[in-house]
């Protein structure tokens, strides 16, 4: 299945939670959920009153941080991935030099 989203809306696979021992070695999480992501398919934009169209201020492939409560009515199983449909405004920060 392939989504393309309307308006500001912006496509996210959620990271799988994960943490780091003392030891250094990375646990997988257990059915927790985080609110890290990669977008992965964006819409073209905000409609303004006048017409014209806000670009998105994020792209394909960002990493993000996202805040908020997000409905099951919002969550997308996508080839058995879970993914989420949020607005351009729930994203709280791209994730930069990782």
């Amino acid at each position: 299945m392939k989504l393309r989203p309307l308006r500001d809306q912006v496509l996210v696979r959620r990271f799988e939670s994960e943490t780091t021992s003392a030891g250094g070695i990375v646990l997988p999480g257990k059915g927790e959920k985080t609110n890290r992501g990669e977008i992965v398919a964006v819409g073209p934009g905000l409609p303004l009153e006048n017409g014209e169209v806000r670009p998105m201020a994020v792209s394909v492939g960002d990493k993000i941080l996202f805040g908020g409560y997000h409905s099951d009515s919002n969550t997308v199983k996508i080839d058995g991935v879970e993914h989420i449909l949020m607005s351009e405004s729930d994203i709280l920060a791209v994730v930069e030099g990782e």
